[in-house]
C-alpha cells in the first residue's frame, strides 16, 4: 500500500485547486486525465483532497503534477 502524504502545515489541496483553476481545467477533466495515465481517482476523491480532508498518495500527487504541467515546488509551497 502506498504511503499517504498528510497535508499538515502545507495546503497541498488548495495549491492543486489554485493551479488547476489557473490552467482552466475542471475537476472532472483533471480526473479523466489522471485515469488515462493509470492513476485511480474519482472526482469525489479530488474534491476531498482539494478541501484537505483526505490525504494524497505519492502516485496521485505525481499524476496531478504531470497533468497540470507544474512542479512539486508549486504544489507543496
Amino acid at each position: 500500500m502506498e504511503q499517504k502524504i498528510k497535508q499538515i502545515g502545507i495546503d497541498i489541496g488548495g495549491n492543486i485547486r489554485r493551479v488547476r483553476k489557473e490552467k482552466g481545467i475542471g475537476q472532472t477533466e483533471l480526473v479523466r486525465m489522471l485515469q488515462l495515465r493509470g492513476v485511480n481517482m474519482t472526482r469525489e476523491t479530488l474534491v476531498k483532497i482539494e478541501r484537505g480532508i483526505q490525504h494524497i498518495t505519492g502516485a496521485q500527487l505525481r499524476g496531478i503534477r504531470d497533468c497540470l504541467g507544474t512542479s512539486y515546488d508549486e504544489l507543496l509551497k
